[in-house]
């Protein structure tokens, strides 16, 4: 694909991010005007964005790119829109809170983990899948959480919803690899829904599950398939 239709996708791609990022003032808006306290509902609309954006944006990667430089690029840029967001006085507030700037760490750990996995093992699909966890994983662990618990937890019942949704992810993606390790793609879920229960300072599970996840499917990829 050429450099020029490469760009067109890269900007057209920011352009939906942005709508998503707008739009989610919406269903926030919705939610508290029926009572939901505001952090609840910032939970609620992160989670969206997570999955509307870094989600579909992850599963558009290897089908308008073939050069890694487009998601790096392009995810530094949203890393700094957040950033600035926060910092400017301009917060999104709808999906932003003070407390933490966690989706300034999810829009950098994805632009890194996706584009480094595709220099590392030439395989944009093997590239995504840490940010799909990241993005689908997490964000119906947190959905599920958010129902049940009603607040921010890392309650176990989130991780089994996370595991239902990226074991099938991994081994799918893991079978598209050549050759194919959907073992290591089902292992790599795993311990990306074990760590997500943890954060140490400022490490969240952003970090977490994209840098064990991209660990498991480069020692995997290393010694090759288990079945």
């Amino acid at each position: 694909m050429s450099f020029s239709t490469q760009l067109l996708w890269a900007c057209a791609l920011g352009l939906y991010i942005l709508v998503v990022l707008i739009a989610t003032r919406l269903p926030y808006a919705w939610m508290v005007a029926r009572g939901m306290e505001p952090i609840r509902a910032v939970y609620y609309t992160r989670k969206i964005v997570h999955m509307l954006a870094g989600g579909v944006g992850s599963l558009m990667v290897p089908l308008v790119f073939t050069d890694p430089w487009f998601p790096l690029v392009s995810g530094l840029l949203l890393t700094l829109a957040v950033f600035v967001a926060h910092v400017s006085g301009w917060r999104l507030y709808w999906f932003q809170i003070t407390e933490n700037r966690n989706d300034v760490k999810f829009a950098l750990m994805w632009s890194l983990s996706v584009s480094l996995l595709w220099w590392l093992l030439d395989n944009p699909w093997l590239a995504i899948l840490p940010s799909l966890y990241m993005a689908f994983g997490d964000g119906v662990t947190g959905v599920v959480r958010n129902a049940l618990i009603r607040r921010r937890s890392k309650s176990p019942v989130g991780n089994i919803a996370m595991l239902a949704v990226s074991a099938p992810m991994g081994w799918y993606i893991g079978a598209l690899a050549t050759p194919a390790i959907p073992v290591w793609g089902l292992i790599s879920a795993v311990v990306a829904t074990v760590v997500e229960r943890y954060e140490f300072g400022p490490i969240d599970d952003n970090v977490l599950i994209t840098v064990a996840a991209s660990t498991v499917l480069l020692i995997g990829t290393a010694v090759g398939p288990l079945i």
